[in-house]
C-alpha cells in the first residue's frame, strides 16, 4: 500500500481522505455532514492507496506539544479485513516518531476497541458519545 499525506485542502489527496470518511461515516454509520466534515482546516490527512486506488484514511494534529490526536480512522468496506487500517497506523506511529511525538491518543468507537489494543493502545477514561456513537479514549505512548 502506498501512504499519501497532506496539510492542504485543496491537495487530491484530502479530497480522496473525504471521499473515504463520506462512504464509511455519513453513508454507513449515519453521521451527518455537518459533524464528519468539521475542523478540517489544520489537521494532516494520510492516505492509503491500492492501486492507486483510495482505500483507508485517518487525520492527525497535535492536540498538545508532543502528542498527536489521530481521528477519522476508516477504510473503505471493500477493502476491509487485509489490515490496511493497522498498516496505516503503524505508519503514523514511525511518522510521529520523526517529528518527536511521545504520545498518540485517539477516540474509538467502542466496536473498535479490541482493534485498537492489539495495537498497544489502552482505554482511559470513562466513555462518551461522538455523533450518537459510542466511544472511549485511548491513548498509546512511543
Amino acid at each position: 500500500m502506498e501512504i499519501k499525506s497532506t496539510l492542504e485542502l485543496t491537495d487530491p489527496i484530502y479530497q480522496d481522505a473525504v471521499t473515504i470518511r463520506k462512504k464509511v461515516f455519513i453513508e454507513e454509520q449515519g453521521v451527518t455532514p455537518e459533524l464528519e466534515l468539521e475542523n478540517e482546516a489544520g489537521p494532516r490527512y494520510f492516505v492509503g492507496y491500492l492501486a492507486k486506488s483510495p482505500v483507508v484514511t485517518a487525520r492527525v494534529f497535535e492536540e498538545k506539544p508532543g502528542v498527536w490526536h489521530i481521528q477519522r480512522v476508516a477504510t473503505v468496506k471493500e477493502a476491509r479485513g487485509q489490515g490496511l487500517a493497522k498498516e496505516l497506523l503503524l505508519a503514523l506511529e514511525v511518522e510521529a516518531r520523526k517529528q518527536g511525538i511521545k504520545k498518540l491518543t485517539l477516540g474509538a468507537q467502542d466496536q473498535a476497541q479490541g482493534f485498537y489494543e492489539k495495537l498497544g493502545y489502552h482505554v482511559k477514561g470513562a466513555g462518551f458519545l461522538d455523533a450518537g456513537i459510542a466511544h472511549h479514549r485511548m491513548d498509546k505512548a512511543l
